[in-house]
C-alpha cells in the first residue's frame, strides 16, 4: 500500500485537493497533481539532505500546504513523519528530538528562533524555499500496512511524552470514521482546525476527506470566533471538525451564525454540553455529533451519521470494533480497529485488550458517556496535558519547593491546569509570584499547558508511601 499512489494518484490532477487562506488572507488553491510533483520533489530533498527510508524526520510547520506536502513526502517514500505543533518550546522540540532521534527537521521559517534556542543535534531545512523544490521526484514506494509512517507524542501523564508509533494502515484505516462519523463527499470542503502537531488533524486535515473524495481547507492563523464562522461561510465549507471548545466559545460569544454549505458539524476530545449542543443546532439546524480515540487508537466510537447527537455521549462503537466496559473502564480489542498503533517507540507491541485507562458507562441503547480518567491527564480545550511536565517546570523556579498539577473544572475550557506549590523558605505567596511562575511555565513548555490557577499550601496531600494524592487535590 502506498497513500499517495492509492489515494493521491488516482484523483484527477486537476482537481482540488487543498484550499489554503494565509495569515495575510491570501487564498490559495492547491490541485492534487501539484501537490503529487512538488512533494515528490521536496522528498528528492529530504533524501540529498540525509533523511532515508525508514528515518523520522520531524516537523515544526503550521496549517500551510507546506505542512501536507512534507506529509506526502514522508507517507509516499518510507520515511516517518513526526508533526509538532509550532506552540512547542526549546525544552519540548530538545525531548521530542532526544526520544524519536530525527534525521531531519523541517520548520517553518518563522521558527527559527525556537528552532536555533533548541540548538538540535540534526539538519534543519526551513520553509517556504523554492530550492527544496529543485531536486529530481523521488518515486514513490510499496510498503506493508505495518511499515511505520507516523509518529505521534502523548501527554506525559506518569513521565515525559512517550512517541506513538503508526503504521501506513493508520492512513488507509481512516476510511472508517471517514465513512461513518466524518460524512464528507465527493467535491465536499472539509476544514478540520486542530493545530497540525495533534493527531486528530494528521488524520482530518486531508487524509480521511482525501478518502471522501473531498477537499481539505487550511486557515493558518490563531482562533477568532467570528472569523472562523466568516470564513466557513464564504468558502462553502460542508464539513466543520473543531475542538469542542471552539463550539462552546463560538456559541457563547454571540459569534455562531447560520451556515447554509454545511452539512456535518463533529467534535472529539472532551464531552460537549447540551446548552451548546442545543444553540448549534438551533441556529444551524445541525447536531455536532462526538467522537472518541486517543492517539494510541485512532478513533473508534462516534454519535453517527443520520442521527441526533446524544448530549454528553461519545456515541458508539464504530460498525466492526468491539469494546467492553471491565470496572467502568473502557478496553478496545486492537484486532478490530484498522488504525491501532504498532507501539510505543522503543517499546514492544502491545498485546490483548488494550486499557484506554478513561472510565466510561455505557447506556441500554448501547451509547457510551466519558466520566473520567483513570489517570492524570488534563484535558483542556482540547489541548491533553500530563503533568508531569508542568511539574518538572514549576520544580525548576527558585521559589518552588513542590509542586502537583491536576485539572480544575472551566466553563469554556472544559478544564484548567491548577498548580498546587509548597514554597521554599524566604518565599511569600502573592499575586506577583503567580505571575512569575506563570510566565515562569510559557516560557519553557508548550503555552497552552500554563498553569492558569495558582494555590499555595503549606504541604501536598500524600499517602502513607509518600505518593502524592492528586485525587484530594482536585477536590480542593
Amino acid at each position: 500500500m502506498n497513500f499517495v499512489t492509492d489515494v493521491v494518484l488516482r484523483r484527477d490532477p486537476q482537481d482540488l485537493a487543498v484550499l489554503e487562506r494565509t495569515r495575510s488572507g491570501e487564498r490559495r488553491p492547491h490541485t492534487f497533481g501539484e501537490l503529487a510533483d512538488r512533494a515528490g520533489r521536496l522528498a528528492g530533498t529530504l533524501g540529498r539532505l540525509g533523511a532515508h527510508r525508514g528515518d523520522v524526520v520531524l516537523t515544526l510547520v503550521g496549517s500551510r500546504v507546506e505542512w501536507v506536502e512534507v506529509l506526502l513526502a514522508c507517507f509516499g517514500t518510507g520515511r516517518v513523519v513526526l508533526p509538532c505543533t509550532e506552540q512547542l518550546r526549546a525544552a519540548d522540540l530538545r525531548h521530542r528530538v532526544a526520544v524519536a532521534r530525527p534525521a531531519l527537521l523541517v520548520a517553518d521559517e518563522r521558527n527559527r528562533p525556537v528552532v536555533q534556542e533548541a540548538d538540535l543535534d540534526c539538519p534543519v531545512l526551513y520553509l517556504p524555499d523554492p530550492a527544496a523544490y529543485a531536486a529530481e521526484p523521488e518515486r514513490w514506494v510499496e510498503l506493508a500496512a505495518t511499515d511505520p509512517c507516523l509518529l505521534t507524542f502523548t501527554s506525559g501523564t506518569s513521565g515525559r511524552a512517550k512517541a506513538v508509533r503508526h503504521g501506513q494502515r493508520y492512513l488507509a484505516g481512516q476510511w472508517l470514521q471517514a465513512l461513518h462519523w466524518l460524512g464528507a463527499q465527493p467535491g465536499d470542503l472539509v476544514w478540520c482546525t486542530a493545530a497540525t502537531g495533534w493527531s486528530k488533524s494528521a488524520r482530518n486535515a486531508f487524509v480521511a476527506p482525501w478518502l471522501s473524495g473531498a477537499a481539505a481547507f487550511l486557515h493558518d492563523a490563531r482562533f477568532d470566533p467570528a472569523q472562523r464562522m466568516a470564513l466557513a461561510a464564504e468558502e462553502g465549507v460542508a464539513v466543520l471538525c473543531m475542538a469542542p471548545t471552539e463550539y462552546r466559545v463560538i456559541a457563547g460569544r454571540g459569534a455562531l451564525r447560520p451556515l447554509p454549505a454545511v452539512r456535518s458539524l463533529v467534535a472529539a476530545g472532551e464531552a460537549l454540553d447540551r446548552e451548546t449542543l442545543a444553540r448549534w443546532h438551533e441556529v444551524t439546524g445541525l447536531f455536532v455529533r462526538d467522537g472518541y480515540g486517543q492517539s494510541e487508537t485512532g478513533q473508534v466510537t462516534a454519535n453517527p451519521l443520520g442521527a441526533d447527537a446524544r448530549p454528553g455521549s461519545m456515541g458508539r462503537p464504530l460498525p466492526g470494533v468491539a469494546v467492553q466496559l471491565v470496572d467502568g473502564e473502557l478496553l478496545v480489542d486492537p484486532a478490530t480497529v484498522p488504525t491501532f498503533f504498532l507501539g510505543y517507540l522503543g517499546e514492544p507491541a502491545p498485546t490483548g485488550w488494550w486499557h484506554t485507562g478513561d472510565r466510561v458507562r455505557q447506556e441500554p441503547d448501547g451509547y457510551l458517556y466519558f466520566e473520567g480518567r483513570a489517570d492524570d491527564v488534563i484535558n483542556s480545550a482540547g489541548y491533553r496535558i500530563g503533568p508531569f511536565e508542568v511539574e518538572d517546570v514549576l520544580a525548576g523556579h527558585p521559589a518552588v519547593a513542590e509542586a502537583a498539577v491536576v485539572g480544575a473544572p472551566d466553563a469554556e475550557r472544559g478544564q484548567v491546569v491548577r498548580a498546587v506549590v509548597v514554597l521554599r523558605a524566604g518565599y511569600l505567596a502573592s499575586p506577583e509570584l503567580v505571575a512569575d511562575l506563570q510566565q515562569h511555565v510559557r516560557e519553557r513548555t508548550a503555552p497552552y499547558k500554563y498553569p492558569r490557577v495558582v494555590d499555595f499550601v503549606t504541604e501536598l496531600p500524600k499517602t502513607s508511601t509518600g505518593k502524592l494524592r492528586r485525587t484530594a487535590l482536585r477536590g480542593g
